[in-house]
């Protein structure tokens, strides 16, 4: 099969959050599956585009009602990641450093879809499945059954891959002539909310739906900013598959950003070395259990409560554990956050930012990892912990649900049924009492260790998949 994957980001090319892992990852597994894989984002001014060398394959223009963007394919010449990459240089519209977050990324994530159509269209061979990722996406299905100069796509099976449904892409009818020209009789696939909603779209076009993990595909449902009725409308088109990781990637027996590396038969030693050189960092005490929170500081990852959750845990403790946050995102968490510096400085640290390597190392470790999301449609960073043998303390919600049992109940995490800073005091207290008990500690880790979370087995899922959707045609 020949498989087009399109999103916004793709790690390490270009990274917010989890998106930019799936999408470097499940195409290079499904490559080693013997299958033809192409991975399409945009052309970001990033590291890994200076550092790499691209080749022209494609050249054309945009035109967005009275603006024309001329754009260039480019191919990595290597394929170093895997797999087949292509940026979409809009040098108008993508040379910027951040993927997201400009007045106009309307006009930059509608030019990019139209110029990937444009190239995938004009080739010899059309594919056999195009899968589409997120919101910056989901215009896709629906031009490639209705625009006109994409009528040779319109028997190509299209999949929507839902990561985060609270984002949407919405925009005003007043940009409807930015799409590649189609019948209007169309145009209320368009509509939702009284505006073009691209989420919507995709839901509404694509052959099938996908979530990243079962759970969320229940919840969506029931919570999805708006679109409830319409993922209820769609559910017989809609499946949801567990995301993976990358075992090579997140591996404690090779990881080259860990002090020491270590494997399930010897990790006691491995996570101390790591935990030491840790501590050392932020001035912390490596003899007491190490929280940690790594991720985005917002309200959907629950990154408000922890300010609070963290101020009351160390003063009912009496200072006798350390709490190290990683991340960044709402000024005021952040502001929140540094305030505890003062008060608890010994035990207590932060790193406003993103800093990849240190987040390899706070996996390799600490003892525990929090993540009391409100939303968490699979999350990815409680199957690090777990591989490299840091307890994930997590909300039931999401992936979050369906990959961490806990350890009352004979499984591999600490869990709690609301995000709230009492719910996560609580969980933290009985982690303290769990790490006193050093037998049953190591008992759980090894669970967590010897899960299979590996791509592998969810590569082979969405293929199934595809086959599926290919007999239809």
């Amino acid at each position: 099969m020949e498989i087009f994957h399109i999103s916004a980001e793709c790690y390490p090319v270009a990274k917010v959050g989890g998106l930019a892992d799936v999408v470097g990852a499940l195409p290079k597994y499904q490559k080693a599956a013997n299958q033809d894989v192409k991975v399409i984002i945009p052309c970001y001014d990033t590291k890994f585009k200076k550092e790499n060398v691209f080749e022209s394959v494609y050249t054309g223009s945009v035109k967005l009602g009275k603006f024309d963007f001329c754009f260039n394919i480019l191919k990595e010449t290597t394929d170093i990641l895997g797999f087949e990459l292509y940026l979409v240089d809009i040098p108008e519209l993508f040379d910027r450093p951040n993927v997201y977050s400009y007045e106009d990324d309307i006009e930059r994530f509608v030019s990019f879809q139209i110029a990937t159509l444009d190239w995938i269209v004009s080739r010899e061979c059309i594919p056999d499945i195009i899968n589409c990722h997120d919101h910056h996406t989901g215009l896709i299905p629906f031009m490639m059954l209705y625009s006109y100069k994409y009528e040779k796509l319109r028997r190509v099976p299209s999949i929507i891959t839902i990561h985060n449904g609270l984002y949407q892409g919405q925009f005003g009818f007043d940009k409807l002539n930015y799409l590649a020209e189609f019948n209007l009789e169309h145009a209320n696939l368009l509509e939702w909310g009284n505006c073009i909603n691209s989420l919507a779209v995709g839901v509404k076009c694509a052959w099938q739906v996908t979530t990243v993990s079962p759970s969320y595909l229940d919840e969506i449902n029931e919570f999805a900013n708006g679109l409830e009725p319409l993922f209820n409308m769609v559910r017989y088109k809609s499946i949801g598959i567990l995301n993976g990781i990358d075992t090579d990637i997140w591996n404690p027996e090779t990881d080259k950003m860990l002090e020491n590396n270590y494997d399930i038969t010897a990790f006691e030693t491995g996570k101390s070395d790591n935990k030491k050189v840790l501590c050392k960092l932020f001035n912390l005490d490596p003899s007491k259990p190490l929280f940690s929170f790594i991720g985005r500081l917002l309200e959907e990852k629950g990154g408000d409560l922890l300010p609070q959750a963290a101020a009351l845990a160390l003063s009912q403790n009496y200072k006798e554990i350390n709490i190290l946050i990683l991340g960044s995102g709402n000024t005021e968490i952040e502001k929140d956050l540094n305030s505890l510096l003062i008060d608890y400085k010994g035990n207590y640290n932060t790193y406003i930012g993103y800093n990849e390597e240190l987040a390899h190392l706070i996996y390799g470790g600490a003892d525990f990892l929090m993540m009391p999301s409100r939303v968490e449609p699979c999350g990815l960073n409680q199957m690090y912990a777990m591989r490299y043998g840091t307890v994930p303390i997590v909300r039931r919600t999401g992936g979050l649900k369906d990959t961490v049992i806990d350890f009352g109940d004979g499984g591999n995490g600490i869990c709690h049924d609301q995000a709230s800073v009492g719910d996560i005091f609580y969980s933290i207290q009985r982690a303290i009492n769990l790490y006193q008990d050093k037998d049953h500690l190591n008992k759980i880790i090894k669970l967590g260790m010897s899960t299979d979370h590996s791509w592998e087995r969810v590569c082979q899922e969405y293929l199934e998949m595809y086959k599926l959707l290919i007999a239809k045609v």
